[in-house]
């Protein structure tokens, strides 16, 4: 559906990305992840047809056309990381305006309210809308045209919980109806549930792109287990340590870093200890792990595959 092949922008002295090449196959949701500055924005942007690359470029559609081509922008629709509407037009006659901009039916008005949660506040003034409306109304826009490929730039910022919810009912549909998401996000919650991939960029360089099974068999051994013990007798954390080496005692807490495999052993040998257990807690690795790791260290070398 879309290709990044060698995506370099350059402001002044500034390298924004350096030489990006990702593919995005038709249907998929991919995670554009990141800190500030490290060339999210510039890349949706891009995509959108609304920079030029200084070198390489941006591929969309089955036709492969360039993304700054007309033909080409009919195929998607993007939404910025802020948007405003004048404060004295209803949400309804934002709405009418973009309507007659894209060429889309009437009709579609009504559906896109529904999708973001907005039909009760359609008839107010922008004005009045809260930060979190103004951005239902944003995605409201985005979503008017029926096209195949959506770009996101930090689409939950300012939602709140009924927002975020209506935001997930709306991807999911949308990828059931066999549409593409690239979106941006400070929100690691969120990308890991609506993405099927990450892509990291760390100073305009990617320097990693997982799946969700590639990131969870990546994180299967960084999960913990932490079971509260009346006491841990050091032969006891001899026999829990031949199976899970880097196991510690402290303030009456075992702790168990570990993939889950090694966990029925560990807690075998606490039974045949006869120590009484208060309580046991696990925690499995997460996106943000891995996605620390990436951006803590900003000298990463060979892209994470």
């Amino acid at each position: 559906m879309m290709a990044f092949r060698g995506f370099r922008k350059v402001f002044g002295p500034h390298i924004a990305v350096h030489d990006l090449s990702l593919e995005i196959a038709p249907g998929e949701v991919v995670a554009l992840l990141g800190p500030n500055g490290s060339g999210k924005t510039t890349s949706l942007k891009a995509a959108a047809g609304l920079i030029q690359p200084t070198a390489g470029g941006i591929w969309i559609g089955s036709a492969a056309g360039l993304a700054s081509k007309p033909d080409t922008r009919k195929l998607l629709s993007f939404l910025p990381q802020r948007v405003a509407f004048p404060d004295n037009l209803t949400g309804h006659e934002v709405l009418d305006f973009y309507r007659g901009i894209r060429g889309t039916a009437p009709q579609r008005i009504g559906e896109v309210l529904r999708f973001a949660s907005l039909n009760g506040a359609a008839s107010r003034l922008v004005g009045t809308y809260s930060g979190g409306m103004v951005q239902r109304l944003g995605l409201a826009v985005a979503l008017l045209p029926d096209a195949p490929l959506l770009l996101l730039d930090e689409p939950t910022a300012a939602l709140d919980p009924d927002g975020l919810s209506a935001f997930y009912a709306l991807i999911d549909r949308h990828t059931h109806d066999g549409r593409t998401v690239l979106f941006t996000s400070h929100q690691l919650g969120d990308a890991e549930r609506l993405a099927d991939r990450f892509a990291v960029l760390v100073d305009g360089r990617l320097v990693g792109v997982l799946t969700q099974r590639e990131l969870r068999a990546k994180l299967a051994a960084r999960g913990i287990m932490r079971i509260s013990l009346t006491d841990c007798p050091a032969d006891l954390l001899d026999r829990v340590r031949q199976t899970a080496p880097q196991a510690s005692w402290l303030d009456g807490e075992l702790c168990v870093p570990g993939p889950p495999s090694a966990r029925p052993a560990v807690l075998e040998s606490i039974r045949g200890a006869a120590v009484d257990m208060r309580g046991l807690v696990t925690e499995e690795g997460r996106l943000d792990t891995w996605y620390r790791e990436l951006v803590g260290d900003q000298s990463c070398g060979d892209p994470v595959r």
